[in-house]
């Protein structure tokens, strides 16, 4: 197995891109490729000691920005780090794609270069959320704000076999974010998509409001991107915000104290709510795995996404997909 890392996708590249290879290398065995201006890789890893054993440079001049427009992958920036990589996966030199870059340019060029899985309408990005008792997995996290009821359904199904075969969750659970738990709840797209779901091959609990994901109420939770997008965000938000309210609790001496009496529980919730410790979003639908890793990824983030590309492509979830919408469709077509 071979993983394509761009080089220089992230608020920290390409050092800590560099460094996260290296970490991964040691922990998992793998090798890697990472795309971008050689010279400047060679010297970063030069200057900061970064072992280039098992990872192979392949040189690509430009660089593609948080400003610049997705669709300027496919032309005008297509000779930057993050057009390269996706070409080597593209050419079979590589079996999956790691970046902590521009997410549209992502969604871009994974749609376009790489294609979408036969019978997959849409791409979805997901992301993996800590609750109260583990994580869930919310799609579409913002890569298509309008959909059809039948691509949610497909969201469920990518989501349920992600969790299953990746994330070793036996049996998932399967939500539709929706503002009332009753089937009479939302609008035409969500009173649609609860009627299909409930066909799919999948464990589908039914809607479900936006309080009980913390909770831990399903293991994926679908919604069109919109409303995804502003559930990730509010989240993120709310994460913010409890650790800065936690430092101000134990902070002074009489906090300090108290503090130190529950600091190994105060570590576990800290290392739960750790974006690092996942590593990043899959895009979903995909033909080869695509993991988009947080733009303000450290090292060990990197490290961690790239884990999570390899077990996504251990786990020969591409097929898996394929699978399941085939027997979806001929189900539909009896």
């Amino acid at each position: 197995m071979k993983i394509v890392v761009d080089g220089f996708g992230g608020d920290h590249a390409p050092l800590a891109v560099l460094q996260g290879c290296e970490m991964a290398v040691k922990a998992y065995g793998v090798d890697l490729i990472v795309t971008g201006d050689e010279q400047i890789l060679r010297k970063t890893a030069e200057e900061n000691g970064i072992s280039l054993d098992h990872i192979e440079l392949f040189h690509a001049p430009d660089v593609m920005t948080m400003e610049d427009e997705p669709t300027a992958i496919l032309k005008e920036k297509a000779n930057c780090s993050m057009a390269a990589a996706f070409q080597l996966v593209k050419e079979g030199k590589g079996d999956a794609f790691v970046s902590g870059g521009n997410t549209g340019a992502i969604v871009v060029g994974a749609t376009f270069l790489l294609k979408r899985m036969k019978g997959v309408k849409r791409a979805a990005l997901a992301s993996i959320i800590p609750t109260a008792n583990g994580r869930y997995l919310l799609l579409d996290c913002g890569a298509n704000v309008e959909c059809r009821p039948e691509i949610l359904t497909q969201f469920g199904v990518m989501g349920s076999l992600y969790m299953q075969k990746v994330m070793q969750v036996a049996n998932p659970k399967v939500g539709l974010i929706n503002i009332g738990a009753e089937e009479t709840k939302g609008g035409e797209l969500q009173i649609a998509a609860l009627a299909q779901m409930k066909q799919a091959p999948i464990c589908f609990t039914g809607n479900v409001e936006a309080r009980e994901l913390p909770k831990g109420a399903v293991d994926v939770a679908v919604a069109d991107g919109f409303t995804g997008n502003i559930v990730l965000k509010l989240t993120e938000g709310m994460g913010s915000l409890m650790s800065t309210k936690l430092k101000e609790i134990f902070g002074g001496t009489v906090g300090k104290l108290a503090g130190a009496m529950v600091l190994g529980k105060i570590k576990a919730l800290k290392k739960a709510m750790d974006y690092t410790e996942t590593g990043g979003a899959p895009l979903l639908g995909i033909s080869s795995p695509v993991i988009k890793a947080h733009g303000s990824s450290n090292p060990k983030a990197f490290m961690n996404a790239i884990r999570q590309a390899r077990d996504f492509t251990q786990a020969n979830l591409t097929a898996e997909i394929e699978g399941a919408l085939r027997s979806m469709k001929a189900e539909t077509t009896e």
